[in-house]
């Protein structure tokens, strides 16, 4: 059998033989590793609408305010400084959450990596051992070849101890 059917196979099972799964091909899709983590997470490739917030209108020309208008607004300036305060605690809390989930997500893929880096080592094992044992094979070789001939031997006396006590004849 040639050597490239040996490798590739040549329509016999592949199990045990050497594959396209591990003769340094890889299954890793870039657009999977660089796909982002939710569809409205901001990178270079989705920026974001930069969109802001805008309580009141621009008042676009100076004008005059009466007092229900100003009491108004200074009341409203207090909700609105109120909720910035509290809208910065929820953001404060939400970055420290992303930070938090980036760091579990960090350590998972340390992980994998220690898991994948693990997994060669065992297969490397896997192959030293597969190796060493196909090198004992002559040896096991010679060892049923040499019982196959004291099976032979011991027949043939056998046989002639037989010829010698029966006369010849079986």
């Amino acid at each position: 059998m040639s050597l490239q059917l040996r490798l590739f196979g040549g329509g016999q099972p592949t199990a045990g033989k050497f594959s396209a799964s591990n003769d340094g091909s890889h299954a890793i899709d870039k657009s999977k590793v660089l796909a982002q983590t939710d569809a409205e997470v901001i990178t270079p490739k989705t920026p974001g609408n930069f969109s802001s917030i805008r309580s009141v209108p621009v008042v676009p020309d100076p004008r005059y305010f009466d007092r229900e208008q100003a009491d108004a607004l200074k009341n409203l300036a207090k909700e609105k400084t109120d909720g910035a305060r509290q809208s910065k605690r929820a953001y404060k809390s939400l970055a420290k959450i992303e930070a938090a989930d980036k760091t579990v997500h960090k350590e998972h893929r340390k992980y994998e990596g220690a898991v994948a880096q693990n997994e060669l080592g065992k297969k490397r094992a896997d192959t030293g051992l597969a190796k060493k044992l196909h090198g004992l094979r002559p040896g096991y070789a010679r060892l049923g070849l040499g019982i196959d001939k004291a099976d032979s031997d011991a027949r043939t006396r056998i046989d002639e101890i037989k010829t010698k006590l029966t006369g010849g004849s079986n």
